[in-house]
Parts: C-alpha cells; structure tokens; sequence
C-alpha cells in the first residue's frame, strides 16, 4: 500500500471531510478523492461512507493498522539519518517522572541536554521516530523481568535500575504504621489514578490478578510533586519507587512485600550511540 494514499485516508478519517483534508495536506480536494478512491481500488473494498464522511467496517480496521505502519515508516526514516547526519549534536532524553532518580540526574553531561517528560507510551516512539536519543522508561515488573513496551521498531533496551516499591499514605491512615503491606490488601481502597506521574493501576491490577484499585481521583498531570501532595491530604493511596515516596511531608511510605514486585527502569535507543548518548548509556 502506498504509504501517500494512507496518510490521506488517515487525515479524511480524522477530519471527517474530503475539504478539510485537502487544506490540511496541501493538495486539492480532487487529489485527496483520488488518492482514496485509489486507495479503496487497491483494497477491494469502500474505506468511507460520503455523507457523512466516515469510516465503512473495513475503514475502521484500515486504522487500526495504519498507525503502527506509518510509525515504522518514521521510525525507519529517522533511523537512516541518523546514521547519514555526521555532525554531533545534543543530546536529547526522553523519561517518564519517576525514572528520573538521583544517579539519573547526576549523571546527565554538564551541557547540551534536553530533558523531555514523556508518558510511557510516548517513549518509545519518540526513540524510535529520531526526537529523543534515549529514553527512559518504567514500570512495575517482577525482579529481574523485563518491561513490556510496545513494538513500534527495533530497540534497544538495557536495565538501569530496580528497587522496592511503597505504598505512600496520609500519616493519619489506619495502616500508616504497618512495617509492610500486601498489594492485595488493598484493592478495594481509594486510589489516585495518575498514570502519567505515578505507576499506573492498570499494573496494579495485573499484579493482582486483573482487579481492583477503582480510582477516586485521576491525575492527568506528570508533576510528582502535585502527585505525593495528593495522596499525603488523603485525595487516595498512590504506589510510588521507594525513592520517590519517602520523605513526602505528611505522608508515610510503607513497603510493599507480596507480591514480589519492583520498580524498574530500562534505557531505550535504537542503532549505535555516538558521542554524549553513547557515554550517558554507559554511565547508566
């Protein structure tokens, strides 16, 4: 499939109109019925209703695997010039809020970094498609398993770190002065639902089996800051690396001992590192 008749069907798609398409891509509203009456030629089927302007039941399928394919076209793209580009340039490093832990930061170059706060499903791609050098990724795993990220090119990952995870509650919470807690305890809590600064509950739940943690409060924010202050004023319990939730002012850190899971960090990058990413990697 030509991947210029794919970007159209996806922009007509998303727009829901032949004229706002062709405003958007630059082309004129008979290209753009062109490319998709090609498109839909190639297929054997129709891709969209007319009136209105939308996706037939093999259009709908059509999206789901044109995302992932033009991703692979960038990422392939981006990974050409990569090796085509000579001149160094800086260093760009893409992490989720809580992979930023003290050895991290301390071992970033003096200058030229730009540090970018990702989600963990951006991560990936923005290594993939040539925005960021490295990323760094995390999430809740059994000791010594590695992440699941999503295959949108060939990466690279390497371990950076594990440590044991805690549940942070308010100082006041009837199980503040636990020496331990078992995740299943607590699945009929009430818990902040932040998936972008904290570890999300939907790891939560597949360490437990698949259910529980209902969220009382959803945080769309990446700042851990705003996050810990939530759980410390009993806005719902938040399960944080160890790193990150001791110390929170009002609030208590309480291991979590069963099951047996982690904090892991894995860095991500794609072909051969050269200069400032090629160090940074290997201090990490």
């Amino acid at each position: 499939m030509d991947p210029h008749l794919l970007r159209t069907y996806v922009t007509v798609a998303r727009l829901a109109s032949f004229s706002e398409a062709a405003r958007a891509l630059g082309y004129t509203q008979s290209a753009v019925s062109q490319h998709i009456a090609a498109l839909e030629q190639d297929l054997g089927a129709p891709l969209l209703t007319r009136r209105p302007v939308a996706p037939t039941a093999a259009g709908e399928r059509l999206l789901e695997h044109v995302g992932p394919l033009l991703l692979r076209l960038d990422a392939a793209r981006a990974d050409v010039a990569r090796m085509a580009n000579a001149p160094e340039h800086g260093l760009t490093l893409a992490a989720t809020p809580t992979a930023l832990g003290r050895r991290v930061l301390a071992a970033l170059p003096a200058a030229g970094v730009t540090l970018r706060v990702l989600t963990r499903e951006e991560i990936p791609a923005a290594v993939a498609t040539g925005t960021a050098d490295l990323g760094l990724v995390d999430g809740l795993a059994a000791p010594s398993d590695p992440l699941r990220l999503p295959d949108v090119a060939p990466l690279t990952t390497h371990a950076v770190a594990e440590e044991p995870v805690c549940v942070l509650l308010p100082g006041t919470h009837p199980l503040a002065r636990r020496p331990a807690l078992r995740l299943g305890d607590l699945a009929d809590a009430r818990w902040l639902d932040a998936p972008d600064a904290g570890l999300p509950l939907a790891q939560l739940r597949a360490a437990n089996g698949g259910h529980g943690f209902r969220p009382a409060l959803r945080y769309d924010g990446t700042d851990l800051r705003t996050l810990t202050t939530l759980s410390a004023t009993g806005h719902g319990l938040t399960l944080l690396p160890t790193s990150a939730a001791t110390g929170v002012p009002g609030a208590v850190a309480v291991p979590v001992t069963e099951p047996r899971v982690v904090h892991r960090v894995e860095l991500v990058h794609t072909g051969s590192l050269r200069g400032a990413a090629a160090i940074l990697a290997e201090t990490l």
